[in-house]
């Protein structure tokens, strides 16, 4: 019955999106995310809109495996990076001040074409990470649910999730947001308030959880976390796009509205994690499968569309930053409708591949993307919010140094890395990781830093 219910729900989901988006597109609506009438997205859409792309499936299930694992330390942690929303649209507005229209604008005009390239390879990695992140979370239900079913729902949500991106692009993302994060925050909202008036909720237990593994390595993450929340909103194309539709006025608003409601989601999520944990359960499939022992076939069903719902949003979304990377920054396809669908169904598919090739790590993607991203902390604050003019020979060693570290994080197993990295559990490398780079890329900047 599980099956029926949930295709069911996947199937409105779609229509409804499908509804949702444009009638009409037009060029600007579709790289610019603006209106019919051109006219650019209201507060609540753009707020909306953030919500939904950041508390995104992945994020969804780290929150609730890092909660099971490391209790409510856990969960803070991830909950953490949410503070995004407050240094991303800090830099957002500090770029808008100084006439940029973009992060790559301003790069550019202090770093050349060595400046935004860099940038853009972190930030073309994230977009693909972020579509084989979410297709995997939709596997690992649809595998948690009907045995054999992980590849059919990947290609179904790749092939349906890319055709209605593809009919409107960042508008019809920002439209679509709208649906689905309304609807997740019902059907969200339901399995919360079920899992908190349950029998066996207690709050007190919850906020003071230490997991089935202990609380240090919830800790340790969220020192990892603070030090990653600097740069970590810069390398995220979605927020950022986001940041330029609107007035000043309005997009402050957004980002601030954005980061409470978000991180309210994700600490709720991580509660049912959390519950798991104390309730004993044996964790199976990503959490997925010991939802559906612990809870009420409904209250699983609800869990299920939320993931789905927040998969979907954050793929479209996803989608529209790449085709305008692709032809807005680096200019490798036409400024066209065609163009831009011809940049999505390349990354729907290697997204897909990648998702099918089986990895199935959730948090890796989040460490080694935000690692990369730490090279652009250095050069952002002395360079944007200090003022000084920045040698590129500093930016160059500060970017050499967050892709090393994240390199070295993703393939720490090696016995060269071994013999430098201390012997203890990987956040704990992370973290000696991310102060390194951190180190080493302020002193290159700070170095080649001169006043403008």
């Amino acid at each position: 019955m599980q099956p029926v219910v949930l295709i069911a729900i996947f199937a409105g989901i779609v229509l409804a999106s499908l509804l949702a988006a444009p009638r009409r597109v037009t060029i600007e609506g579709f790289f610019g995310g603006r209106g019919a009438g051109g006219a650019a997205p209201g507060l609540w859409v753009l707020v909306l809109s953030q919500v939904t792309t950041w508390i995104f499936a992945r994020s969804l299930m780290n929150a609730a495996i890092l909660g099971y694992y490391y209790g409510i330390a856990g969960t803070l942690a991830y909950a953490a990076y949410y503070a995004s929303f407050l240094t991303g649209g800090f830099f957002v507005l500090r770029l808008r001040e100084t006439g940029a229209v973009s992060v790559q604008d301003w790069l550019r005009a202090r770093f050349g074409a060595v400046g935004t390239g860099c940038y853009n390879l972190v930030i073309a990695l994230r977009l693909l990470s972020e579509v084989f992140a979410n297709l995997l979370v939709v596997g690992l239900i649809a595998g948690a649910v009907v045995q054999g079913g992980a590849t059919p729902a990947v290609l179904a949500v790749a092939v349906l999730g890319f055709a209605y991106s593809a009919w409107g692009g960042l508008s019809a993302a920002l439209r679509t947001d709208v649906v689905q994060m309304l609807l997740f925050l019902v059907v969200f909202g339901i399995a919360f308030v079920a899992l908190v008036t349950g029998p066996s909720f207690d709050l007190g237990a919850v906020l003071t959880a230490q997991g089935t593994a202990g609380a240090m390595n919830g800790w340790v993450l969220l020192a990892v976390a603070a030090l990653q929340v600097v740069s970590y909103p810069l390398h995220d194309p979605v927020m950022m796009d986001r940041g330029f539709l609107s007035d000043r006025r309005t997009t402050r608003a957004s980002f601030l509205h954005a980061f409470w409601i978000s991180t309210l989601c994700i600490l709720g999520f991580g509660f049912f994690g959390i519950q798991a944990g104390l309730e004993g359960a044996a964790y199976e499939g990503e959490l997925i499968g010991t939802w559906g022992l612990m809870f009420p076939p409904w209250i699983f069903v609800l869990l299920m569309t939320a993931l789905v719902v927040s998969a979907l949003s954050t793929l479209d979304s996803a989608l529209a930053s790449a085709s305008r990377l692709v032809v807005e920054e680096l200019h490798l396809a036409p400024r066209s409708l065609n163009g831009g669908r011809v940049v999505m169904a390349l990354f729907m598919l290697v997204g897909t591949a990648l998702t099918l090739w089986g990895n199935a790590t959730l948090f890796d993607a989040v460490a080694v993307s935000g690692t990369a991203s730490m090279f652009l902390a250095p050069v952002m604050i002395v360079g944007l919010v200090m003022g000084r003019q920045v040698a590129l020979w500093s930016y160059a060693v500060a970017f050499g140094a967050a892709m090393l570290g994240a390199w070295i994080y993703l393939t720490r197993g090696w016995t060269l890395w071994a013999m430098i990295l201390p012997e203890a559990h990987n956040y704990l490398q992370l973290l000696a990781i991310c102060v390194v780079v951190l180190v080493v890329g302020f002193a290159a900047v700070l170095a080649g830093a001169r006043r403008a």
